[in-house]
């Protein structure tokens, strides 16, 4: 059962590893240019960038991880255990980004984690 959870675990961290990286990756390229083709070469550049694409690779072994997860669990069970992302991302984006942490965002991950407990205990 702990291998079950240790599989959403995994899909978590690499999840939460690819928003980390992409958002690491664009503020570094800065920002998105306002004509259509300099979008569209704008973003391609990003999607060859090598840091993009482990965080796509990420997004897949994600993928993967979730998929044999759900061999095992329910959905209806390990489905909330993924919210735990947004913490995490809350947290990186504060540690890593200098993004705030607001009082309104806190009672947020309270929620989160009281409706990740409720969740996993019914």
């Amino acid at each position: 059962m702990i291998a079950n959870y240790a599989l959403v675990l995994a899909t978590v961290l690499l999840t939460v590893y690819g928003q980390i990286v992409i958002k690491w990756q664009v503020v570094k390229a800065g920002n998105l240019p306002d004509a259509i083709d300099m979008k569209v070469l704008f973003l391609l550049k990003l999607l060859l960038n090598p840091w993009i694409l482990t965080a796509l690779a990420a997004a897949f072994l994600a993928s993967m991880t979730w998929m044999a997860a759900m061999t095992k669990l329910p959905l209806s069970h390990g489905y909330p255990l993924t919210s735990l992302s947004f913490i995490l991302i809350m947290i990186s984006g504060y540690i890593l980004f200098d993004e705030a942490i607001t009082p309104l965002k806190i009672a947020g991950m309270v929620f989160i984690v009281i409706g990740i407990v409720c969740i996993s205990n019914t």
